[in-house]
């Protein structure tokens, strides 16, 4: 594995790419969306995916082997409020694996397979290895965290 240099500018993650499983926090009516991003603009986020409210039946229908209905939406930024990545917190799964948990499938194929091409080798690889980075930034930032400023220190 190649060394990076503390002095080495990172290269720049781009976790909210086209197949990444997000949860969409909406405005005007408040919805939450479970799904992958198929598509990210300044005017929108297309997702393919469920609402919060119906993800246990949506596991259950695949689970059962149903024909899979998820529905394919545009959202245009103006209603979009939050968008964060799927993640597990803490002990706590992401959805994303309580849906394998569930039914012992990924999710991310089964909602992009008619929209994305399946990635490249090198796409493959280049998101390994940014995967990779961001895990040793996190245990690097565990090991040595920032200090803690008094309350109205403003020296930097």
């Amino acid at each position: 594995m190649p060394s990076v240099s503390f002095y080495q500018a990172p290269e720049p993650a781009v976790p909210f790419r086209p197949g990444a499983l997000v949860i969409a926090t909406l405005a005007n009516p408040r919805e939450k969306i479970w799904g992958a991003i198929l598509n990210l603009s300044p005017s929108g986020v297309s997702l393919r995916g469920v609402d919060l409210s119906s993800f246990d039946d949506f596991t259950n229908q695949i689970r059962d082997g149903e024909p899979f209905a998820s529905g394919v939406m545009f959202f245009p930024m103006h209603r979009v409020e939050r968008l964060e990545l799927d993640l597990p917190e803490g002990s706590l799964p992401s959805l994303a694996q309580r849906f394998a948990q569930r039914t012992g499938q990924d999710p991310a194929p089964i909602l992009v397979s008619e929209f994305l091409a399946p990635p490249n080798e090198d796409e493959m690889r280049n998101a390994a290895d940014a995967d990779r980075r961001e895990n040793a930034r996190k245990e690097n930032a565990k090991e040595y965290p920032t200090p803690k400023r008094p309350a109205g220190d403003t020296t930097r």
